[in-house]
């Protein structure tokens, strides 16, 4: 028909389940991604979200075993509650400087994730925002935070110091 679509969002467990999906690349034109897009997705390893997405919706990757890095793009504003809980393999990320606030166990049971950079954009961890992250050794917590949720660091063992800044 001469007509050119563009996907703008990606649904309410779109994707959830598909264990044969090995990596993504969201495009350009994806805004937004949908309560449990990937969830469960085991065999994902890789996922570059696309410039224009400003928010990972709930447990949009949680369960994604396999995750070993992801990429979050500074047009991103809010990372859901669960979005990336149980990766278990995701050894370490970034959060981009226009993230404000980290909801409810974000990276709740990551178990490989040693090490995690919050910018200076972070307001609020949410509760058990970090709960279960066993590996995690380092993290700073910026200054700008004025709020960490009950449980946001609850059984992270093998973290050997945090400074809460004034």
């Amino acid at each position: 028909t001469g007509r050119t679509y563009s996907v703008t969002s990606i649904g309410f467990h779109a994707f959830a389940g598909y264990s044969g999906l090995t990596s993504v690349t969201i495009g350009n034109s994806v805004t937004s991604i949908g309560y449990g897009a990937f969830d469960s997705c085991t065999g994902l390893a890789s996922a570059t979200i696309g410039n224009s997405v400003t928010s990972i919706g709930d447990f949009a990757f949680s369960d994604c075993t396999g995750l070993t890095s992801i990429a979050i793009p500074n047009s991103v504003t809010s990372i859901g509650s669960s979005a990336f809980s149980d990766c278990i393999s995701l050894t370490s990320i970034t959060i981009p400087n226009s993230v404000t606030r980290m909801e409810w166990g974000a990276f709740i049971g990551c178990t490989g994730l040693t090490s995690i950079t919050i910018p200076d954009s972070v307001t609020s961890i949410g509760d058990y925002a970090f709960g279960s992250c066993s590996a995690l050794v380092d993290i700073v917590i910026p200054s700008g935070v004025t709020s960490i949720g009950d449980g946001a660091f609850q059984g992270c063992s093998s973290l050997p110091e945090l400074t809460i800044p004034n």
